[in-house]
């Protein structure tokens, strides 16, 4: 899949209508910034959490496709609606609506040099392909996958809620009490609509069908670290952070308390 001038997917049809960057795709290669990290997972690995931390380590944004689709969905725009029948049937946003997506993020210089977390993108070959002829050399400086087998994420996908009105995550492991309520804001706190058992199956199956290529290309170049995500929260984040730090090893971080 190639990238016109413009941004626009040169795949007979379907566009990227607001461009990740400038026309030159060769401005990513020489500007300054902060550190950019792609974090890569299955559903249930923990990247949520993970890259929320690792972020404000890093003091970047972090970039979730899952949150943009989300709040995309609840928009009610005729993009959220097509966003949200992908989510409810537990298939995967087409490669083109997640780049529209997150061109709008990242469609301005300042957004770029200030450095981003990517959480959920690029996730298949295409999208990482799209990503580094738009932004040049420099669209990553590593990219982590964080690795949880399928045995561990099943149950975790089974047991998470959210909270509907700050999107607080709990769990709620098979037997134990069921949450209605946030005991964080009092909202309402109910299981994901692309969280059901063949949901679940299907987005796992999918997820390695199409993302399998991009991890092997992104070790190609050079960028891909895995670190094992099963473990203590705190000790998966300072392996996180280890990993960012075996590509950027001009890194300067502060080893103190994990943010929260």
């Amino acid at each position: 899949m190639g990238v016109t001038e413009n941004g626009a997917l040169a795949d007979g049809g379907a566009r990227v209508t607001r461009p990740l960057a400038s026309t030159d795709p060769r401005a990513g290669d020489t500007m300054k910034h902060k550190t950019r990290l792609i974090v890569l997972g299955r559903q249930g690995a923990g990247k949520g959490t993970q890259c929320a931390r690792l972020a404000a380590r890093l003091s970047v944004p972090h970039i979730s496709t899952g949150d943009l689709f989300r709040a995309e969905a609840a928009n009610g725009t005729d993009l959220g609606r097509r966003v949200a029948a992908h989510l409810d049937a537990g298939s995967l946003v087409p490669d083109a609506v997640v780049l529209d997506l997150v061109a709008a993020r990242l469609g301005n210089t300042s957004a770029r040099e200030a450095g981003y977390l990517l959480d959920g993108f690029p996730r298949t070959l295409p999208q990482g392909e799209a990503l580094f002829e738009v932004l040049g050399a420099r669209a990553a400086d590593v990219a982590v996958e964080l690795h949880v087998p399928t045995s561990v994420v099943l149950p975790r996908l089974a047991a998470r809620r959210v909270c509907q009105e700050c999107g607080a995550t709990f769990s709620v492991p098979a037997g134990a009490d069921e949450i209605t309520r946030c005991p964080r804001c009092g909202g309402p706190v109910t299981r994901r609509s692309d969280d059901t058992d063949a949901a679940i199956a299907r987005r796992l199956a999918t997820y390695d069908r199409e993302s399998g290529p991009l991890l092997v290309w992104l070790d190609e170049l050079g960028l891909l670290v895995r670190v094992e995500g099963v473990g203590p929260p705190d000790e998966v984040h300072l392996s996180l952070l280890e990993a960012v730090r075996s590509r950027v090893p001009e890194l300067d971080v502060d080893y103190g308390p994990a943010p929260n």
